[in-house]
C-alpha cells in the first residue's frame, strides 16, 4: 500500500508519520504496531526489505532515528519508537544479547570486568536492556557525547 496523503504533521502518530516517508519514497509496504519490551514497534512489511534495511542495518538505523527526531519535534518527551523491517532488527537484537550473555558468563566466572566493542545508542539501549534485573551484573557506559562507545560489564557489588 503506498500512502499518498501529506506529509504527516509533528502531531500524528509514528505510523502515520513513517508511512507517509514510505509513501513518498515510493515504497510498497504493510506497518504493523506491536510492542516489544514496553518500546511500540513499528514492523514494516516490503518485498523491498534490502533498500530499507541498507548495509550492516545502516539505512534502518537512519529511518529510525529521523522518525523519531520527527515525532520529537512535537513532543520532546515523547517514547521513542523502534523502526524493524522484516523482523531484521528483531533477529539482529537476539544474536546481539546472545552475544553479551556468552561475555556475562566469562565476567562470572572470571570475576574480572570486559567492554564490548564500541556500539551505536540502540544496541547500548538493548545491552543495559538485556542485564537490567539481572542480580549478579551491571552494565555502564561512558557518559561523554561520543557517538559510539563501548559497555562495561562486571560483577554487581553489594548494595550496588
Amino acid at each position: 500500500m503506498i500512502n499518498s496523503s501529506p506529509i504527516a504533521s509533528p502531531s500524528g502518530t509514528a505510523r502515520e508519520t513513517l508511512d507517509t516517508l514510505l509513501g513518498y519514497l515510493g515504497f510498497v509496504f504493510e506497518i504493523e504496531e506491536q510492542e516489544r519490551d514496553g518500546h511500540q514497534v513499528l514492523q514494516i512489511l516490503t518485498h523491498e526489505s534490502e533498500a530499507l534495511i541498507g548495509p550492516r542495518g545502516q539505512t534502518l538505523d537512519d529511518l529510525q532515528f529521523l522518525l523519531n527526531r520527527i515525532l520529537q519535534s512535537g513532543d520532546r518527551n515523547g517514547p521513542r519508537v523502534v523502526v524493524d523491517v522484516d523482523h531484521h532488527r528483531a533477529m539482529r537484537d537476539d544474536t546481539l544479547v546472545a552475544k553479551m550473555h556468552l561475555l556475562a558468563e566469562a565476567v562470572k566466572s572470571t570475576g574480572h570486568s570486559l567492554q564490548t566493542e564500541p556500539m551505536n545508542s540502540y544496541d547500548r539501549f538493548v545491552v543495559h536492556n538485556a542485564f537490567k534485573d539481572d542480580p549478579d551484573l551491571i552494565t555502564s557506559s561512558p557518559s561523554d557525547a561520543a557517538k559510539m562507545k563501548r559497555i562495561t560489564i562486571k560483577i554487581r557489588r553489594s548494595g550496588t
